[in-house]
């Protein structure tokens, strides 16, 4: 049974893998080098401190198969009510179709409600069919708002 909770600074090698190895990247994104897993560290321990940062991990048999970023954003409009991020999807390839994500995106839907947002924001770099009606099952709609993006 999928274990769901925040990111531990134990999770850093299955996170690594799972962003190195496991995560769709848009084509036109400046692509991730590999890095030094120790670089990571010092990053990691700000995030799990943030309040607004949610890095959620699922668990199997104490290994991190799946992961999901939530960004609450303060914000000056809505009555004061803040907005979510969602970012960087991803389960391991071995251990896709089993909900895995839908359940960490679940987790992280009661987290922004726990904390008042009005919306949650996703963008993906998939154009695969079945990626996109992933989204859309998990509540998503691509209809209401236009996305752009700028690389830098």
């Amino acid at each position: 049974m999928l274990k769901i909770r925040e990111v531990v600074l134990e999770d850093l090698p299955d996170l690594y893998d799972l962003y190195m190895n496991h995560l769709t990247k848009s084509p036109k994104a400046p692509q991730d080098e590999p890095q030094d897993i120790f670089k990571w560290t010092d990053l990691l321990v700000k995030l799990i401190v943030d309040p607004d940062y949610h890095l959620l991990v699922g668990e199997i048999d104490s290994k991190t198969v799946s992961s999901v970023t939530l960004i609450i954003i303060r914000n000056l409009t809505h009555n004061l009510r803040p907005y979510a991020l969602i970012e960087n999807v991803v389960t391991h390839e071995n251990h896709r179709n089993n909900g895995y994500a839908s359940a960490l995106i679940d987790y992280a839907e009661k987290i922004a409600k726990d904390n008042k947002c009005y919306k949650i924001m996703l963008m993906t770099g998939s154009k695969k069919e079945s990626t996109l009606r992933f989204y859309e099952k998990c509540g998503f709609n691509k209809n209401d708002k236009t996305g752009f993006i700028k690389w830098i």
